[in-house]
């Protein structure tokens, strides 16, 4: 089911915040594209499927994966296993490591299924910030913990937009660690041949966000798509600059206030 690639064209010019940084890194779940979404129920289903069969021993601590709330304290922006692993301490469960590779194969499977099924979408707004910054000379990247970034920039039609993918399949073979460590965001600058202190960093992870923050990068963009006010908070008090709900804020209407 892949879809048409989106052409190169863009009218619009990019907002002051951006006019110094000379490249962007862009993750890409909930960033680029709305794959976000098609983790959660898969998370949640391998969760709750996980609790039923083995409760906590504190009721209270049984409760369903919260698949917005969970999602991005847990396992947003994280590799399967450190999300998985993440989610089960907090309730108190087993994290040995067979026990987290069982949840993260289950999850796998899920999202996989998923994915076949109903595909994926860019984001517009996105698509919008990505071809001004490609008109104005400016190189982007995609970063992901996620192995399947590629394949979902190619059902959403992007991936021809893109100067370089860091997934985490080169993170795994290149033993780069985990968000909120900045080694996956460190990577893809030191392949555009950018420094990070003149590059940003565009997430809607609270663990990306922080990483953009320990990586030295010059702008960290918080994406916030749950625009809850806390949740865009959250983001600020993790190491985002600026907060907006669609990057189409950072197209020619100037910074975000």
């Amino acid at each position: 089911m892949d879809r048409p690639s989106v052409p190169v064209t863009c009218p619009e010019t990019l907002a002051p915040v951006l006019r110094d940084v000379r490249a962007v890194v862009f993750d890409t779940d909930g960033v680029i594209t709305d794959s976000a979404r098609v983790h959660a129920v898969a998370w949640k289903t391998a969760f709750d499927a996980f609790l039923r069969a083995h409760p906590p021993e504190d009721p209270a601590r049984g409760r369903p994966f919260d698949a917005r709330d969970d999602y991005l304290r847990y396992v947003d922006g994280k590799s399967r296993l450190d999300g998985a692993a993440a989610f089960l301490a907090s309730r108190g469960l087993d994290t040995s490591g067979a026990t987290v590779r069982a949840v993260a194969a289950e999850k796998e499977r899920l999202f996989t299924e998923r994915l076949r099924k109903y595909g994926v979408d860019a984001y517009p707004g996105t698509v919008r910030l990505v071809l001004a910054l490609r008109r104005a000379g400016i190189p982007v990247a995609a970063a992901s913990a996620s192995r399947h970034a590629g394949e979902l920039l190619s059902l959403a039609g992007v991936l021809n937009l893109f100067d370089l993918l860091v997934d985490g399949g080169e993170a795994a073979r290149l033993g780069l660690a985990g968000k909120p460590e900045p080694a996956l965001f460190l990577e893809a600058v030191r392949r555009l041949h950018v420094p990070a202190d003149r590059a940003a960093v565009v997430e809607d992870a609270l663990a990306g966000v922080e990483a953009g923050r320990r990586g030295g990068f010059a702008l960290v963009v918080g994406v916030d798509r749950a625009a809850t006010g806390e949740s865009g908070e959250r983001l600020l008090r993790n190491g985002a600059d600026i907060v907006v709900r669609d990057l189409a804020e950072l197209c020619a209407g100037g910074a975000p206030k």
